[in-house]
């Protein structure tokens, strides 16, 4: 697929087709989600209450809650889930490409990760609530600002925290991957952590449900959140998602944050199921 790539008009999900059964699926589906991340996010803050006096910023035991949820998700919305590849136990960070919301699920159901968001997601109801609970790091388009997100980002990598970022930039109908901006990768540059991190590559694959357009599951352009989340859960045979680890790449061994960022590129690209074609 072509790296250059321009969201079309074609964003807006048409639910007409759902059906009774279809919303009825959504319901039960929606009552069990909404019922798990309730009782799981109540268990998460009050794990963090024994865990913020006693580790600081680590966090041993609270992103296992999350990884729980996420996993039960999968099994809630009827698609399957599968990971290949190893993970790496090195200090660093994570990349990927960035098809869906679902990549939320797809990723901390793999590994213990905290997300690099934009600060707006924090505003969102309900979501931002969710991202600052299980410990999303946010930041802000602002060059005034680089300096303190930084600083920021080295605190949580001294912590032994796996801050997980899309390097796209934005998402996409899940049918290619998008050229790396290496701006967030400047942070793992500095004099500090320089020799002690590394990035490790991950590609996440959506196959649609049996019927379904391939690019079922991409979320993209001005498409709005809530009916996607319906056409998701609706749908009666779902499909599955597939997340592949690639070899860590160690930071001290790159030129500079552009080589960095292409590696990478390159590696998610060689495994996406379509893109790597």
């Amino acid at each position: 697929m072509s790296t250059t790539w321009r969201p079309d008009q074609d964003d807006v999900v048409d639910l007409s087709q759902i059906g009774i059964l279809g919303w009825l699926r959504f319901g039960l589906r929606a009552l069990v989600l909404i019922v798990l991340i309730l009782i799981c996010l109540t268990l998460l803050l009050l794990l963090r209450l024994v865990e913020r006096p006693l580790f600081g910023m680590a966090r041993p035991y609270s992103p296992y809650v999350t990884q729980f949820v996420c996993r039960t998700a999968f099994r809630i919305m009827g698609m399957g889930f599968s990971v290949s590849g190893a993970q790496m136990k090195y200090a660093g960070a994570v990349v990927a490409n960035h098809s869906s919301w679902l990549d939320i699920f797809s990723l901390n159901a793999a590994k213990r990760v905290y997300f690099v968001s934009k600060a707006e997601v924090a505003k969102w109801p309900g979501i931002g609530a969710l991202a600052r609970a299980t410990g999303t790091v946010f930041i802000e388009r602002d060059p005034r600002k680089s300096r303190e997100q930084k600083d920021v980002f080295e605190q949580r990598l001294k912590a032994g925290h796996k801050l997980l970022f899309f390097p796209e930039g934005t998402s996409t109908d899940g049918l290619r991957v998008l050229p790396f901006k290496s701006t967030l990768f400047a942070a793992f540059f500095t004099p500090e952590l320089k020799d002690l991190l590394w990035v490790q590559p991950v590609s996440v694959n959506y196959f649609a449900p049996k019927g379904e357009e391939a690019r079922f599951y991409g979320w993209w352009g001005d498409m709005d959140f809530f009916p996607h989340l319906i056409k998701t859960l609706a749908v009666r045979k779902s499909g599955r998602v597939e997340v592949v680890y690639h070899p860590p790449l160690r930071v001290a061994e790159a030129d500079n944050r552009k080589s960095m960022a292409l590696a990478c590129e390159m590696a998610v690209r060689g495994g996406h199921h379509i893109a790597g074609k």
